[in-house]
């Protein structure tokens, strides 16, 4: 049967790559301005308008009704907009599509671990066929090689013995804590390192709820302090005024995961800068941003020594190559005994996928 197209609109076609675009810039500018549906709206008028992405028959108010429409964003009580709950996870959604374009077509599998067994991933290996084991997993062409070379290609009969399956292997859940830097220099010198982490937490937690559930995950920011944000929240954090408290982090972190019933736990901290704060006995905090101050130092490898003890790697994403500070990731990371990355901030997610889906711990529940 043949069809015939007869009413292609090729300025409907130009006016949906364009909502797309204007959609993608959108989002952005939604991570730079922690959230700030009107302040990105202002923005996205200037891109637009600069860019011819806005014209008479396509202006910012269009757009803002086509949000409102598809119920990503609602009015406030003040008669502005703000995200909702759909407009949240779409930006989760936009973040990891953008992480996962950048990675490699390589498909990484579930959680694995070395143990062979019940699970959801099947291997090319086989085995002989044991009472309780699926018949959805026999392999076909083993069973009937067996039964060929028993009793001849002439008399094909199947028996207990000939049957093999295959190999599976077990599905671990992982317990994961997110620490991210929110010291004044994650958006300094003209570069904005923050918002590829912020993009990288939003599309970590999709990824899990939608691909890994059992696992957990949890974000811990940590500037002069460190404090735990929900993750329907990551959308509207932002970098403050703040020295660099990693130990505080490190402490709650551990804490976190201490709570946690998953075998396989972990820590990522993503960081452009040397520790330059700690938080004394009583609460106060000390802060020295000038170079590297042994006691700091000291304090913060000692918590790193405390989560290996505590069985907890930490992998460290290194958003700079200073020759000091690189040198001290080195030395916490021998400490930990885990893993530390030095990247650029729009290679970030790369890394932080590739670690979390294919390199990570792997032990049996």
């Amino acid at each position: 049967m043949d069809f015939r197209y007869l009413a292609f609109d090729p300025r409907l076609e130009e006016l949906a790559r364009r909502v797309e675009v204007l959609k993608d810039v959108y989002r952005q500018l939604l991570l730079q301005t922690a959230g700030d549906v009107e302040q990105a709206f202002n923005w996205l008028e200037r891109v637009g308008l600069r860019y011819g992405l806005f014209d008479e028959a396509f202006t910012i108010d269009d757009f803002k009704r086509l949000l409102e429409r598809q119920r990503e964003i609602r009015r406030t009580s003040s008669g502005g907009f703000e995200l909702s709950r759909r407009g949240e996870q779409s930006l989760r959604s936009a973040s990891l599509e953008a992480v996962f374009s950048n990675l490699r077509k390589d498909k990484g599998g579930d959680h694995r671990v070395a143990a062979a067994g019940s699970g959801t991933e099947r291997l090319p290996e086989t085995r002989p066929w044991s009472f309780g084991d699926s018949t959805a997993m026999i392999a076909t062409n083993e069973t009937l090689s067996n039964a060929i070379r028993r009793g001849g290609i002439e008399n094909i009969s199947i028996q207990e013995d000939d049957l093999e399956v295959f190999e599976t292997e077990h599905n671990s859940s992982c317990a994961t804590v997110l620490m991210i830097d929110v010291s004044h220099s994650m958006i300094l010198y003209g570069e904005d390192r923050f918002t590829p982490a912020k993009q990288v937490a939003l599309a970590l937690t999709e990824l899990i709820r939608t691909r890994y559930p059992k696992d957990s995950l949890d974000v811990v920011l940590f500037g002069d302090e460190a404090w735990q944000v929900p993750i329907d929240d990551l959308p509207y954090v932002g970098v403050g005024p703040f020295h660099t408290n990693t130990r505080a982090g490190l402490v709650l972190a551990r804490d976190l995961l201490r709570k946690k019933k998953q075998v396989n736990r972990r820590i990522f901290m993503v960081t452009d800068g040397k520790p330059s704060a700690l938080t004394e006995r009583n609460g106060d905090i000390y802060k020295n941003p000038f170079g590297l101050d042994r006691r700091v130092v000291n304090k913060t490898l000692e918590e790193a020594d405390a989560c290996r003890r505590h069985g907890l790697s930490v992998t460290t994403f290194m958003l700079t190559d200073d020759p000091t500070l690189v040198e001290f990731i080195e030395l916490f990371t021998r400490t930990n005994r885990g893993k530390a990355y030095f990247s650029r901030p729009d290679s970030l997610g790369s890394f932080v996928f590739v670690d979390y889906v294919k390199n990570r711990r792997r032990r049996s529940d």
